[in-house]
């Protein structure tokens, strides 16, 4: 049986198996989208508890 996996880019559904050489992707015009947006850093983990100045120990 097939295993399927939306495209994160444009959520189109994608067969994940070894010929397809853009997985998880549907194609490289996605891939290249997702990555520009993490070269924009528009893909952002939050940090918590920040120091109040840098260098500080605390």
């Amino acid at each position: 049986m097939a295993t399927f996996v939306d495209c994160p880019t444009c959520n189109a559904k994608v067969e994940w198996k070894e010929a397809n050489r853009w997985r998880p992707f549907c194609s490289e015009r996605c891939k290249q989208i997702d990555l520009g947006a993490w070269a924009d850093e528009k893909y952002t983990i939050p940090a918590v508890n920040l120091p109040e100045e840098p260098g500080s120990d605390d």
